[in-house]
């Protein structure tokens, strides 16, 4: 097999090999002697410092104006470069600071504003504030949705570093007037923008954003109103509260402005829909968000940069300069620095601190940034639907108690699931005892279940009222069926008060279907067994109480109302039972009807004698203190008393025999007072029951007797004669 090696022929590699001996200055016969490496000088590192700061300054010194070191290069420079107090060393420190702050800014947001700014403050921002303000002001004219985060970027630093702030207001400031003088719509646009929310975090005073806005509305021009519009926009929320009225002045403006002014058509509408904002009080322009509410009132510094004035914009900070006293400097920043974020001044006692400490906090912090919260619940949305839908899609009770098991309910989110099913079974529009079966089996499994159960019933119960009766009735339906079978504790019943005060219409229904549905399921006798059980009678004081007998007539009518009057012997036996409260002395009813008598005894008549009586008494008894009702049967007047009490007789006015209110043998007067709901007696029934038993007529009935009499006399019965009826009249 023939090689793959192609073989040199002689000649070439006798020439070769002469050209390499003519090459080295030797004559190819004779051979080479070895040669010694040549020794590399060692530089020292004073030599090492100035080399390196030379490289540094032939690359600042390039045609490309030292914009850019590759990262490689600058690394090692740095490292080479460690004198400090050298002006090369204190300009790789200027670009270093400069990147650092130009790539937090561009990085920041809502999310991490709260990250970004300790940082921020970890830079040299005193020395830097040049660059701060720079860099900030060109973030916010590239992306001006961003201003509100930079704007609060800037509030939190101006609490911490006020010449910082004060710096970028006076750098906007004189920036918008050069725009306004340039006619530059776009950066005086950028520049109010970032104004007003600056104005809204209390970095500047209000008063600069009435300059401007009058500025701009002096001589009206389509951009100008324009820039006006979205400047009052954003700054008039904060501008209504803190001085309406500059606020007052400048939207008076903006009317004559819409009526008055040649201004495009567009423009008009802008104002016409600026104050359709103000009329909304600027809901969807609010002066901060909320997210971004980050400074405390009271901590914030307020400067006060007039539009008119010398504003001194220190345009030198933004290059570097050497600073003999750099390291005091850097010392000095370091302690303000360790002030502001709360950190000890002392390192070395964070060098001490054990490697486990420092794992076992990283650990920690890795742990703290996995967790999320979630503000839109989405969550627990899904958990829900996942209920919803687990529930929906089972054939029989089993079937679905046994996928329900199956969920993986996180901490906390345990009584989701009571809630979903009384929620499924509330939207079907007749009940069904599927979910009936449901709740009864997980309230047999497991006694967490049941006690969410039962608080879900007393959740339920205190917020009846808002759902419909269709709702309402499944839901009753539903935890009747569970207190019927045991799955819920009876105990439950005690956020019930059955009274007129603390029920209202929808848990009347509620209590109302609850029980008929139980005595369904159970039976009356089995339900009356129940709830006369000592065990639960202490729990069942609020459906049946003992301590007031207006709430006992209360559940015994509501009850009887019902259809499970039943239920109420006990209490109707305890009603009968309770001590009667005592009457009004018998005195003082004397003394008044003596009173009233004297006071009408030149007046004649019987009947009218009686009346007084009557109404005296009456009188004396509404007089009784409250709290006191009247028995159902009061004592009875006897007659002796009441002829005492009328010794005059009767003069009649009209012709006709006439009755006397009281004889000797008539039967005692017994008045039957009967109580109102309120407890108070009804004196006006007593009233008029005498006097129709004393022979007046009650004034009610004054016309119909008048009628009855005049038909009498009309049409006589049988021929007799007509007796008139006679009607007392009032003084």
């Amino acid at each position: 097999m023939a090689s793959a090696e192609v073989e040199i022929p002689r000649r070439g590699r006798d020439r070769d090999r002469d050209r390499g001996a003519q090459r080295d200055g030797g004559d190819s016969y004779r051979p080479q002697r070895a040669r010694s490496p040549v020794p590399v000088p060692v530089r020292s590192e004073a030599e090492k410092q100035a080399a390196a700061k030379a490289e540094y300054e032939k690359l600042l010194n390039m045609r490309s104006g030292g914009t850019y070191i590759p990262p490689a290069r600058l690394r090692a420079l740095q490292a080479q470069i460690t004198d400090k107090t050298s002006k090369e060393y204190q300009r790789m420190a200027w670009e270093a600071l400069k990147k650092s702050i130009n790539g937090l800014i561009n990085k920041v947001n809502t999310a991490n504003i709260k990250h970004i700014v300790p940082e921020l403050f970890g830079e040299n921002l005193i020395r830097g504030r040049g660059l701060f303000c720079r860099s900030i002001m060109k973030a916010q004219a590239a992306s001006l949705p961003f201003t509100p985060i930079y704007a609060a970027m800037a509030a939190i630093v101006n609490t911490k570093l006020p010449q910082v702030g004060e710096l970028l207001v006076k750098r906007l400031v004189m920036q918008f007037r050069k725009g306004f003088k340039r006619n530059d719509k776009a950066v005086c646009l950028s520049s109010t923008t970032f104004l007003a929310h600056l104005i809204n975090h209390q970095v500047q005073h209000e008063m600069l954003a009435g300059q401007i806005l009058l500025l701009l509305l002096h001589k009206p021009t389509d951009d100008s109103v324009e820039i006006a519009v979205g400047f009052c926009r954003e700054v008039g929320q904060y501008l209504e509260e803190m001085q309406p009225s500059i606020a007052m002045v400048v939207f008076d403006q903006f009317r004559n402005i819409l009526h008055e002014a040649d201004i495009d058509k567009r423009t008009q509408y802008m104002i016409e829909v600026l104050f359709q904002v103000r009329k909304d009080k600027f809901n969807d322009n609010p002066a901060i968000k909320e997210e971004l509410d980050l400074v405390e009132e009271e901590d914030q510094i307020t400067h006060r940069v007039e539009l008119d004035g010398e504003v001194e914009v220190q345009d030198g900070l933004n290059i570097f300069k050497f600073d003999p006293e750099w390291e005091e400097h850097e010392d000095a920043y370091k302690k303000l620095k360790a002030e502001i974020l709360g950190e000890g001044s002392d390192d070395d006692e964070e060098e001490d601190d054990g490697e486990d400490e420092s794992s076992e906090d990283e650990e920690d912090e890795e742990t703290k940034a996995m967790e999320i919260k979630d503000q839109s619940n989405a969550d627990l949305v899904n958990l829900r639907r996942t209920i919803y839908l687990t529930i929906m899609s089972s054939a029989d009770p089993e079937e679905a108690v046994h996928k329900l098991m199956k969920i993986n309910l996180p901490a906390g989110q345990e009584p989701e699931l009571p809630s979903m099913i009384v929620e499924c079974c509330s939207q079907e529009k007749t009940y069904t005892k599927f979910f009936g079966m449901i709740g009864e089996r997980f309230g047999k499994i497991n006694r967490l279940w049941c006690d969410l159960f039962e608080q879900s019933f007393a959740k339920y119960y205190e917020t009846i009222h808002r759902y419909e009766n269709n709702k309402l009735r499944n839901i009753a339906m539903l935890f009747g069926h569970m207190l019927a079978a045991d799955a819920i504790g009876w105990h439950c019943l005690s956020v019930i008060h059955l009274n007129e005060d603390e029920t209202t219409s929808s848990s009347r229904i509620f209590i109302k279907i609850l029980f008929q549905h139980i005595a369904e399921e159970m039976g009356m006798p089995k339900l009356k067994a129940r709830l006369t059980d000592d065990m639960l009678r202490p729990n069942l004081e609020g459906i049946f109480p003992r301590d007031n007998a207006r709430n006992i007539r209360f559940s015994i009518n509501y009850f009887t109302s019902i259809g499970m009057g039943a239920l109420t012997e006990e209490m109707r036996e305890h009603l009968q039972n309770m001590p009667k409260p005592a009457l009004p002395a018998p005195a003082a009813a004397h003394d008044s009807d003596s009173d009233s008598v004297s006071s009408y005894s030149s007046y004649t008549g019987s009947s009218y004698s009686s009346r007084s009586r009557s109404r005296s008494l009456s009188r004396s008894r509404s007089r009784s203190p409250p709290g006191e009702p009247l028995i159902a049967d009061a004592q009875c007047l006897r007659p002796s008393l009441v002829a005492e009490r009328a010794p005059t007789p009767t003069v009649p006015r009209a012709p006709g025999p006439t009755r006397a209110p009281c004889q000797e043998g008539d039967r005692p007067v017994e008045i039957r007072a009967r109580l109102l709901p309120d407890g108070q007696p009804a004196a006006t029934t007593a009233y008029h029951g005498l006097l129709r038993r004393m022979g007046g007529v009650v004034p009610a009935e004054r016309r119909t007797a008048r009628t009855v009499g005049r038909r009498a006399r009309r049409h006589p019965r049988g021929g007799g004669t007509a007796k008139a009826v006679h009607h007392p009249r009032r003084p």
